[in-house]
């Protein structure tokens, strides 16, 4: 019995220190310009994969990604959902100073 409570102990401290929710955020205080780096990730994860089944179709990607047309749509891509980050971020502003002073009266 003595032994299961330590275990239980032992089991609860080592999650709450491999789990901390100091480092959490929230969604007003995360930086919307992370967001734009979850599409990069995912391709580069893709490639990885495509890569260890196939290194020919994994180079076809390379070099279709690479090319002049993606490369521009991607900038393109780039540059919108950079305008829509820094419209959301105002608009995040906008929300709390509305919560800050009519809700909580600050």
């Amino acid at each position: 019995m003595l032994q299961s409570r330590a275990l239980v102990i032992a089991l609860i401290l080592l999650l709450s220190t491999t789990l901390p929710e100091v480092q959490s955020k929230s969604i007003f205080e995360k930086d919307c310009r992370e967001l734009l780096a979850i599409p990069e990730t995912i391709a580069s994860y893709f490639y990885e994969a495509v890569n260890k089944v196939s290194p020919k179709v994994s180079q076809f990607l390379l070099d279709t990604v690479q090319s002049p047309t993606v490369i521009a749509a991607r900038e393109r891509i780039a540059k919108e959902a950079t305008k829509v980050s820094i419209m959301f971020e105002h608009l995040i502003e906008k929300i709390k100073n509305v919560w800050y002073k009519r809700v909580l009266g600050y």
